[in-house]
């Protein structure tokens, strides 16, 4: 399997400090005053095993593809612990490490493992210790598309890398024909939309690309978007916002914001016998033929982008929260750990798949618990 290339290109700086994350939206159900858990009966269950730890504010900031996981968790944990105001800002995978980085944050979000260089400027903060990954949401990145009259699309690799590099630019093209003969595809234009911020999901869906259509997608993975043309949005919502509003339109992002925004997603031809439909049982399966390629206590991940088995959706995504191993910000460390506690819990990662996300695999969510305790 590829490991993954190694980005060159240090992090945009950003003027975003700490005054950006003290304003950052408090996460209550749908800004809603209701402290009830959410998730279902299950979910009230299992506040009642949340442990509190700390008290005040806890200020976090990054991945927005996991932001509908983080509304459901600080829901349940608030309700539970209401000394503890948790603020999570969703303002992308590289705007959170960043803010990591430069210790405005507890802790961050990214749906893509800490580079070398990120890992050493984390040192600078985690005066003894430095940055690791902790694998806590997976989930498969959905592709979606407006287009009146298809309500069923097949796309494989190498096509949709030739849509995201305007390479393909009908939804009548011979290509996108091919996969699907039933299908009444006008001649409308392809209106691509990606991400206009640094994003672990185009670094993911970079990363598939890149192994399941090589000779089609020939840039690197990073967090900033690679490709000329296309139209971009800021975050996952902006791009789904912009998918459901446009005709034609195309785009990326977490399944979960497919699910609320009610658009339809493309199956995925991976050369199975059958399209795989992204579902969050069928990102599970790819998931968990996930490698452990962190050292000590990090746990980053290696994952499948090329797969081939049956049921598994390959365009998927991890995110890990972001923490020091030593030297975390003493005032929030008790709170901090008390919440990743939840999140990582049976509790925590068994809500996630009613929001269209993937539990992280049970022997990995397990390594995960035991390292969270002696973070310090």
């Amino acid at each position: 399997m590829k490991l993954q290339r190694r980005n060159v290109r240090g992090l945009r700086a950003l003027t975003v400090g700490a005054a950006a994350v003290s304003t950052a939206l408090l996460l209550t159900a749908c800004g809603s005053d209701d402290n009830t858990p959410q998730g279902g009966e299950d979910a009230t269950k299992a506040a009642g095993n949340i442990k509190c730890g700390g008290e005040g504010k806890l200020l976090a900031s990054g991945s927005s593809a996991q932001k509908n996981a983080m509304d459901l968790w600080i829901k349940n944990y608030m309700a539970a612990c209401p000394d503890v105001q948790i603020n999570y800002n969703p303002i992308g995978s590289g705007g959170g490490i960043t803010q990591f980085n430069q210790g405005t944050t507890a802790f961050a979000g990214s749906d893509s493992a800490l580079k070398e260089d990120e890992v050493e400027a984390s040192k600078k903060i985690c005066k003894s210790g430095q940055g690791i990954n902790l694998p806590m949401v997976g989930g498969p990145v959905a592709i979606s598309y407006n287009l009146s009259g298809v309500d069923e699309l097949v796309l494989d690799a190498p096509t949709i890398a030739k849509i995201f590099d305007s390479k393909i630019k009908k939804w009548d093209d011979a290509a996108i024909k091919k996969l699907n003969p039933d299908a009444e595809l006008p001649s409308t234009d392809i209106q691509a939309f990606h991400r206009s911020d640094e994003s672990g999901t185009t670094q993911n869906l970079g990363k598939y690309l890149g192994e399941a259509a090589p000779d089609d997608w020939k840039y690197e993975d990073e967090k900033s978007w690679p490709a000329k043309g296309g139209q971009s949005a800021s975050g996952s919502s902006g791009v789904a916002a912009q998918v459901k509003q446009v005709e034609g339109a195309i785009g990326y992002f977490e399944l979960s914001y497919a699910t609320s925004n009610n658009l339809n997603s493309v199956k995925i031809d991976t050369g199975a016998a059958e399209p795989v439909e992204a579902t969050s049982d069928n990102a599970s399966k790819a998931i968990a033929a996930a490698k452990v390629v962190g050292e000590g206590d990090d746990l980053a991940l290696e994952l499948d982008y090329a797969t081939k088995a049956e049921s598994a959706y390959p365009i998927i995504l991890v995110t890990y929260e972001i923490a020091c191993d030593k030297g975390n910000k003493a005032d929030s460390l008790e709170a901090m750990k008390s919440f990743l506690t939840y999140t990582a819990s049976e509790d925590g990662q068994k809500i996630l798949s009613e929001e269209g996300y993937a539990p992280v695999p049970a022997e990995i969510a397990s390594k995960v618990r035991e390292i969270i305790p002696t973070l310090s």
